[in-house]
């Protein structure tokens, strides 16, 4: 097993094991209190002991978020939540609040670690959370590769990184916009990305946007490919992908391109070419991208002001639920809208091939003319074996 964790968001207990099984050796999800992302599909207690289940059996492990700003009136609970995450096998829990991460030490057995809300940025922070029994501290998404190198080999506990999905356009989420703009508070779990929206500039009552119909402040996406391999020479332990509200397509495509980056890079200590990660993760993702802080101060090149400017996805159509093999039939859940006598790209957690399907047929063994109803049952001959969780894209 590598010694480098790929840490995936999982936002449903589904996510979470196709994260696994494409390639992730540790999963973060947040539970129904103290999270994040409200609007998640948040785990209770039961998933979460599912979930550790499944993780464990696969050598991977659960960190659990609790990483809301509390105000007085979320304080209630925490130390009864967080044994409750103990006994269901949770291995870490992620936080900000420094009340959060002593109960944790102080209460159970799970490892805290120190959120990116808090945006560490230097040494002597880590130093502090050390000092107070903190396993880990993820970096501020701030840092250039230089600074992550110095804060590693000043500290003494795991340094995690952020290396793939949304960068917040304030300091990581301390942003205020949401709040004003709509009494969703992005520091307790409600952020309505204000960044994203699309406003008018106003110049003497007269409406002035020199870019296209509209303006917009958001960042571009992070994408650390090409900075992997430094990053794993630094000793960063731990590479954290986000996106917990994002679909189980995109999580499978972008832990698995990752995955196997960086396995290459373990392996034979060159990545031959960092255009094959690249395009893989252009299948699902569907925001432009950049690499952030990591190799200069971001540019007018790192925002997304044109949010024309976003990536085609290629069409995922389906996830294999079982294959026959007596019969050669495929009994598919469909997720987009697909016809008969296509060529579909097949995405397995270990390979990539292309099978050409003839009739498609619901399941009472009706043919039809087009799958087009979402979640439906299909059913179609393949002379390849498919596997639970292979996931189907049109070509």
């Amino acid at each position: 097993m590598s010694r480098f964790e790929l840490l995936a968001p999982a936002g449903d207990l589904e996510k979470l094991k196709v994260a696994i099984l494409y390639g992730a050796n540790a999963v973060f999800i947040g539970g129904l209190q103290f999270s994040l992302r409200s609007r998640a599909s948040n785990f209770t207690l039961e998933d979460i002991r599912e979930a550790c289940l499944f993780a464990h059996k696969h050598n991977a492990k659960i960190h659990v978020t609790c990483n809301i700003v509390m105000h007085e009136k979320d304080t209630d609970g925490v130390i009864e939540y967080l044994k409750a995450l103990d006994n269901c096998g949770v291995d870490a829990v992620i936080a900000s609040s420094l009340y959060i991460l002593k109960m944790v030490i102080l209460h159970t057995s799970m490892e805290a670690h120190v959120s990116t809300q808090a945006s560490t940025a230097n040494a002597q922070a880590v130093k502090f959370y050390e000092s107070i029994g903190a396993k880990r501290a993820v970096l501020a998404r701030e840092l250039s590769l230089d600074e992550i190198e110095k804060v590693k080999k000043a500290s003494n506990i795991e340094i995690e990184c952020f290396i793939h999905g949304g960068m917040c356009v304030s300091y990581s989420g301390r942003c205020m916009l949401s709040n004003n703009m709509t009494n969703r508070d992005s520091n307790r779990g409600g952020c309505a990305h204000s960044c994203r929206w699309t406003y008018d500039l106003i110049r003497d009552n007269r409406v002035y946007n020199p870019i296209g119909d509209y303006f917009a402040m958001s960042s571009k996406d992070l994408c650390a490919i090409e900075a992997i391999p430094r990053l794993m020479d630094i000793g960063v332990d731990s590479f954290k992908i986000e996106g917990r509200m994002k679909s189980l397509h995109y999580i499978a495509t972008v832990v698995n391109a990752y995955r196997r980056i960086i396995d290459e890079y373990e392996q034979t200590h060159e990545v031959k070419d960092f255009e094959i990660y690249k395009n893989a993760i252009l299948k699902a993702e569907n925001r432009l991208t950049s690499t952030g802080f990591l190799f200069h101060k971001p540019t007018i090149d790192e925002e997304l002001y044109d949010l024309n400017l976003t990536v085609p996805t290629k069409e995922f159509i389906g996830i294999v639920r079982s294959y026959d093999n007596n019969t050669k039939m495929a009994i598919v859940e469909q997720r987009n809208y697909f016809t008969p006598f296509s060529i579909i790209e097949v995405f397995t957690p270990t390979n990539t091939f292309n099978i050409e399907i003839k009739e498609i047929y619901d399941k009472d063994g009706n043919i039809l003319d087009a799958a087009r109803h979402p979640l439906q049952e299909i059913h179609f001959k393949s002379e390849i074996e498919l596997h639970p969780y292979d996931l189907l894209r049109l070509n």
